[in-house]
């Protein structure tokens, strides 16, 4: 397989691995009963920050780097790769929303509130570059060795 493929697959598993980052975590947000019996505290937002930096951020320049080698000529492979990332994204995120209403009051910081809709709203421009390659559908010219 060629690099673009390689890496729309791992930005793929990076989206999947963020949005289950951060399920992960708001889930633990809600068990408000377990984490004070085993005496855990944290603040959620250097957590939230740090799932993006290792999970959503590479994910997002690995599916731009698959749109950048493929746009020329597009790919249906690729492009139903990025376009399920960003599905993915959006269906963690959406879930996550749905769990702002069940979160303890001390637990909710602004990166806790913002997180989910900023990245639905990120998860729309990588299924629009998803379907513009899978769109796009021209012959590649053949190599010429010389």
């Amino acid at each position: 397989m060629s690099l673009e493929k390689w890496a729309a697959i791992a930005s793929v598993g990076l989206f999947a691995m963020f949005a289950g980052e951060l399920i992960s975590i708001y889930h633990f947000m809600t068990d408000v009963a377990t984490n004070l019996e085993f005496g855990v505290s944290f603040d959620p937002s250097p957590k939230i920050l740090q799932f993006i930096s290792i999970g959503v951020a590479p994910a997002s320049i690995l599916a731009g780097l698959s749109f950048i080698l493929s746009r020329r000529y597009g790919s249906k492979q690729i492009g139903s790769l990025i376009l399920a990332g960003g599905i993915i994204l959006l269906i963690g995120m959406a879930y996550c929303y749905t769990l702002l209403d069940k979160l303890v009051a001390s637990y909710v910081t602004d990166a806790v509130f913002i997180t989910p809709p900023l990245f639905m709203g990120i998860s729309i421009p990588v299924m629009i570059v998803g379907l513009i390659l899978i769109k796009t559908n021209k012959k590649r010219p053949k190599k010429e060795y010389f």
